[in-house]
């Protein structure tokens, strides 16, 4: 029985049957104990199936034998895939042990072999980790070769995807893609081995998503899709898979879609390392479905579970808490997360939240020193989404400052970019932009066009807070109307009610301060009021501004 176990585990191995292959391999082990070869399949279908502590165990054991027969090279080898399960864990203590024995046991053996290469890899994530990208990508190139010399495809692709990821770091962006582009054929048509493809596809898509690569990204996550699909009874990769189909739904805004995979990445797939990973993310990512949709305590709820999960629930949680009327925690909460974020990239994911909440302070010299900050991030990636970001929230100052001119070009690019994604959310968000400056130049056509537009997605998309700020907006006009108020008149109160002086007003107006004198008598006269701070407040009140 023993025997024809492990030649079923060994089939069901071969067909990617990982929970088959796991069972006839443990009942073979049970009977009699498995060779070495045979307990390092017994030890991936663990891996394959979300089981870690029993993926480690096989490889110890078969680690203990090879030495046995003092086969360094298969020793060496599990003792790197222990280190690296310890690494992946966050037990770096043990991680180093098995790393550092691996090393040992190759240079007590003086073996030229392709393990060499396996043990530059701790080494360059090292030198990931503290930002010496140059000298990562020389050592994973190094690891290619050593894999091209032994014909070890694994190595090569990981080291080659390690050298793109090396090389968008340093803002090559291009050349990055096209490399990780080449990664995705080698996983595509079969030629890793199976805990290898998983390893790079989860890679790669993080890597893209967090270069803004959103293109790339969705290509990456509908391969690794299918390949998830042809696993049988594989558990280690899917929560994450899930995670990042639910991030691409949203952006597409197919937000049932989004809730529904993020639930499901959170409540089926909770075994192994990656899918604890993936849990927060998860909560993460409906805490963001429910905000877009006004269901307050139900993000609240899904932020607080990212958190608990160990996952940052910003900028989301901020944003939840602007939308709430609480702009004080909202701009402590982004203020305390950027003081911790060096990594310009994990910047820029944070920097578009944090002029908006700013903009709903009125601290607009800030949000305008934000934004310079964001845009040298674009002009170092040379991501277009980044650019975009950027462009959009220039225009959101230009606006607030009064200066619809200069917020219509960065608008306009931004909203073909966005259309380009299909990101309709984003794309209505640009054109309410651009339904205020339009307003703010005196056509008023023009931004009730850009309005409808916008209100008819967010009405689509169940967007309720964006819905009401529309229709808001749609009857200001109404009321600027009923009281008699200009165009310039409504820009000239948009900056006073900030506590601009007259001689401010007039810099961002590029009109003289007696001009702009004129203009704030007349907002009295038609206001009512006899103060500037009546002014302010009134307008407040009345959805002037």
């Amino acid at each position: 029985m023993s025997a024809a176990d492990v030649a079923k585990g060994r089939a069901s191995y071969d067909a990617s049957a990982w929970s088959d292959a796991y069972d006839e391999l443990s009942a073979a082990d049970r009977h009699t104990p498995l060779a070495a070869e045979d307990l390092e399949l017994l030890g991936v279908s663990a891996y394959m199936l979300g089981r870690d502590e029993e993926y480690v165990s096989a490889l110890e054991r078969a680690h203990a034998l090879h030495l046995s027969t003092r086969d360094i090279p298969p020793a060496v080898r599990c003792a790197f895939w222990i280190g690296h399960s310890m690494l992946f864990r966050g037990h770096t203590t043990r991680a180093a042990g098995w790393f550092g024995r691996a090393q040992r046991l190759l240079a007590e053996a003086d073996a030229e072999c392709v393990e060499c290469g396996y043990l530059l890899i701790p080494l360059w994530l090292e030198q990931m980790a503290r930002g010496d990208y140059e000298s990562a990508f020389e050592m994973a190139a190094e690891a290619a070769a050593i894999g091209e010399r032994f014909g070890d495809l694994d190595l090569i692709w990981i080291a080659r995807d390690e050298q793109g990821r090396a090389l968008a770091m340093q803002g090559r962006l291009d050349e990055a893609l096209r490399l990780v582009d080449e990664v995705l054929v080698a996983a595509e048509t079969g030629e890793l081995s199976p805990r290898m493809t998983g390893i790079v596809y989860c890679n790669t898509i993080a890597f893209c998503r967090h270069v803004c690569a959103l293109r790339h990204a969705r290509e990456w996550t509908d391969a690794l899709s299918r390949w998830c699909e042809r696993q049988r009874g594989m558990l280690a990769h899917n929560g994450l898979c899930l995670v990042h189909r639910a991030e691409i739904a949203q952006l597409r805004g197919q937000w049932d879609d989004a809730l529904l995979e993020a639930k499901q990445a959170a409540e089926r797939f909770t075994h192994g390392a990656l899918n604890e990973l993936a849990c927060g993310r998860a909560h993460y990512q409906q805490g963001e479905v429910h905000r877009l949709r006004g269901r307050f305590a139900a993000a609240e709820e899904a932020y607080r579970a990212a958190s608990r999960s160990g996952h940052e629930p910003q900028p989301g949680l901020a944003l939840l808490r602007l939308a709430e009327g609480k702009v004080a925690a909202a701009s402590a909460a982004v203020r305390r997360v950027l003081r911790e974020t060096r990594e310009p990239l994990a910047r820029a994911e944070l920097i578009p939240a944090w002029v908006e909440i700013l903009l709903a302070t009125g601290d607009v010299d800030e949000a305008r020193a934000a934004c310079e900050e964001l845009g040298q991030i674009a002009s170092r990636q040379g991501s277009d989404v980044i650019a975009a970001l950027a462009a959009q929230s220039r225009a959101a100052v230009a606006v607030a400052e009064g200066r619809p001119e200069q917020a219509l070009g960065d608008l306009r690019s931004a909203l073909s970019l966005w259309h380009e994604l299909d990101a309709p959310y984003q794309a209505a968000r640009v054109r309410v932009l651009i339904g205020l400056s339009c307003r703010a130049l005196g056509d008023e056509e023009s931004a009730r066009m850009e309005l409808d537009a916008a209100r008819e997605v967010f009405s689509r998309l169940g967007a309720r807070p964006e819905l009401a700020r529309v229709d808001r907006l749609l009857r200001k006009r109404d009321t600027a109307e009923a009281y008699g108020l200009t165009a310039r008149e409504r820009q000239v109160l948009t900056l006073l009610a900030t506590g601009r002086s007259n001689r401010e007003i007039g810099a961002v107006l590029v009109i003289s301060e007696h001009t702009v004198a004129r203009h704030v008598q007349n907002i009295f006269g038609k206001l009512g009021v006899s103060s500037r701070a009546a002014a302010g407040a009134f307008a407040a009140g009345h959805e002037l501004i």
